[in-house]
């Protein structure tokens, strides 16, 4: 069931997701409302589990969107840059799949005879390569109902121990300034960590990631090998990846 938000509260949601947080003296700058209405506002907000109000403001908490909710958005477009990706992946490969949408379709386009391993913190990743004769490792952890991933100090612990030729990692949003994003804090500590452990990382994400933000910043532009995308990002974009050196991979 979704909750009512008026158009106001969307708007100060929508400030949040890209500031982070906000003071109630901003609010009342930006809306022509009482300081009572809008400590109603930040309220209902915390109460829908949007925000956490703080003294004299609040910061932004997010929300996961569900797995099932996210699958079938661009779908078509997650098919074609699954596929594209998947054909990076060299034989022996050891490779690192994270939750998500977009990567569960690089999992479903991998072919068995690569003879490859695959380590992943995502259930329906596991899943989906049961039954195809691909060696694959799932790490322990925290269960994150909405994304099937596992997080945590179990799966930071155990990733510490591992090295992958290639990561393919998903992420919910990319600016020139904040790099790549996620609204989960505990998803982009495994991302930061994974990028780390792996000799190249390819970043799978469809257009409308492209200027989005989100609170935790896992990983600055030039951490990325390559992004296997859907479509161009708009010129200023494009110019940052050149500057870090990033490839394009337009599907």
């Amino acid at each position: 069931m979704h909750n009512p938000i008026n158009p106001r509260q969307q708007l100060i949601l929508d400030h949040m997701a890209v500031q982070g947080e906000v003071r109630l003296a901003e609010l009342k700058e930006m809306f022509d409302v009482t300081e009572m209405t809008l400590r109603r506002d930040m309220e209902k907000l915390e109460q829908w589990g949007h925000i956490k109000r703080t003294f004299g403001g609040a910061i932004f908490v997010g929300h996961d969107i569900a797995l099932h909710e996210r699958t079938g958005v661009n779908l078509e477009e997650k098919k074609r840059i699954g596929q594209v990706a998947a054909q990076l992946i060299q034989p022996g490969d050891a490779i690192f799949l994270d939750g998500g949408s977009t990567t569960l379709q690089v999992a479903r386009y991998i072919q068995p005879s690569l003879n490859i391993t695959v380590v992943t913190n995502a259930l329906n990743i596991a899943a989906e390569l049961q039954g195809k004769q691909i060696s694959t490792i799932v790490i322990g952890g925290m269960l994150v109902d909405q994304t099937s991933t596992l997080v945590g100090p179990v799966a930071i612990e155990a990733l510490t121990k591992l090295a992958f030729n290639k990561a393919f990692i998903g992420t919910t949003g990319v600016t020139a300034k904040h790099g790549y994003s996620n609204s989960n804090m505990y998803e982009a500590e495994i991302k930061r960590l994974v990028i780390n452990q792996a000799a190249e990382t390819m970043m799978v994400m469809d257009h409308s990631k492209f200027g989005k933000q989100d609170l935790f910043s896992f990983a600055n532009l030039n951490a990325v090998n390559r992004i296997v995308t859907d479509q161009a990002p708009d010129a200023a974009l494009i110019e940052a990846f050149k500057e870090a050196a990033v490839e394009i991979t337009i599907t």
